[in-house]
């Protein structure tokens, strides 16, 4: 894939994390009132890493997914410029997937179709639709950064549109597969979905995975800095483990602060490895 055509995509995300902040703007003023009730309605809590510690202490907080999902577009939109600045041209591979990750979060917007139904009493299919969009986003953030170890692992660099290909059909088919409940959520406001502990499962075995083929990467590669792109695809999956289930107040910031630590472990060492090329 030419440097020109990688770059339409961090523009293409840019983009999408322009609109997606907007609707959530523009939009906030119709849904926060709802938030309190939608709350209160919530079937379960959220399940997630720091979630163990959360749930026996805290109780939940009305504004928290509201502000885990601001949050969390702040981070792709962020996360995307300063990927286009300083990798425009820089022929790294793993960017491009690594950007697909950050991209993802920008979906997060779907969310806001929680408090959207309650506030119109719309049909629970868009619910139903848009949770679909979400997972599709979810997931092919997390296969896309496993991407991104596989190309560091030595993978042909000339596969680049096949695999995006790939990785997108298998992010749709658990998507349109898994069973959403439409009419119940859980205190992250995310409608209820089936496998759960199936699919935490795999996320877990993919983070492990990830992890394992940057440190092979940086013996095979003889590059130390992918030992550090490994502990920073830790750090990224950790803190979107803990902003995605965001319940608290005390929840968003750690989530924040894993995500920022990881992207820049993953980018500034990236950038090393790819600096004279």
């Amino acid at each position: 894939m030419t440097l020109s055509r990688r770059n339409y995509f961090f523009k293409t995300g840019i983009f999408i994390s322009v609109i997606s902040l907007i609707v959530i703007i523009v939009g906030s003023f119709v849904i926060l009132p709802v938030y309190p009730d939608l709350t209160t309605a919530a079937v379960q809590r959220s399940a997630g890493i720091l979630q163990v510690f959360m749930v026996p202490l805290l109780n939940p907080v009305p504004y928290a997914p509201f502000i885990a999902m601001i949050g969390a577009i702040l981070y792709s939109l962020i996360s995307l410029i300063l990927i286009y600045y300083f990798f425009e041209k820089t022929p790294a591979p793993e960017i491009l997937f690594f950007a697909f990750f950050v991209l993802s979060f920008a979906f997060e917007g779907l969310r806001i179709m929680a408090p959207l139904k309650e506030v119109y009493e719309l049909p629970s299919v868009y619910l139903v639709m848009a949770s679909r969009v979400l997972l599709f986003g979810r997931y092919f953030g997390v296969f896309a950064l496993f991407a991104a170890s596989v190309y560091a692992a030595g993978w042909d660099v000339q596969k680049q549109g096949y695999v995006v290909f790939i990785i997108a059909v298998v992010a749709l088919m658990i998507a349109l597969n898994v069973p959403i409940d439409g009419l119940s959520w859980d205190s992250s406001l995310m409608p209820i979905v089936g496998y759960r502990g199936l699919l935490r499962l795999a996320e877990i075995t993919l983070v492990l995975i990830t992890m394992i083929s940057f440190f092979v990467s940086a013996y095979s590669r003889g590059n130390r800095e992918y030992v550090f792109i490994g502990i920073g695809s830790f750090l990224v999956f950790l803190g979107r483990n803990i902003l995605l289930n965001a319940d608290t107040w005390v929840t968003p910031l750690p989530g924040l602060v894993s995500l920022g630590a990881g992207t820049w472990f993953i980018c500034t060492q990236l950038h090393r490895v790819y600096l004279w090329l």
